[in-house]
């Protein structure tokens, strides 16, 4: 798999991404690390990284939201770091599968508030 293709390319090029609220943004890019640390603990790298990789994309169309403040973009970076860390690196953090989930699981559930107000 090229590391460098853009895996979303429709939300990229459409602006449909920035469109969607911080919430909705936050809980996919839990659903594709939660879908990463599952593969991960499974043994299966390939689907482990390419799930991990389509995080860090989604993680990145939100860094690059215009009207994002420097202090949600710097702890946007941080998240980052730390993924890349547990899923890439030494994982000198000690993150797990669960502290992440957790750290996830509140912007799910106010996503899911937000679709059903629809």
């Amino acid at each position: 798999m090229d590391r460098n293709l853009i895996q979303h390319k429709e939300l990229a090029e459409s602006g449909r991404w920035q469109e969607l609220p911080f919430a909705q943004q936050m809980a996919n890019i839990g659903s594709e690390v939660f879908r990463a640390g599952k593969w991960k603990m499974k043994g299966k790298t390939d689907r482990c990284l390419s799930a991990s990789d389509r995080a860090l994309e989604l993680l990145d169309f939100t860094v690059e939201c215009k009207e994002r403040s420097s202090q949600g973009r710097r702890e946007l970076l941080r998240l980052r770091e730390i993924l890349c860390d547990y899923f890439y690196g030494e994982n000198q953090f000690h993150s797990s599968p669960e502290i992440l989930n957790k750290y996830f699981d509140p912007f799910s559930l106010k996503a899911s508030r937000q679709r059903s107000d629809y």
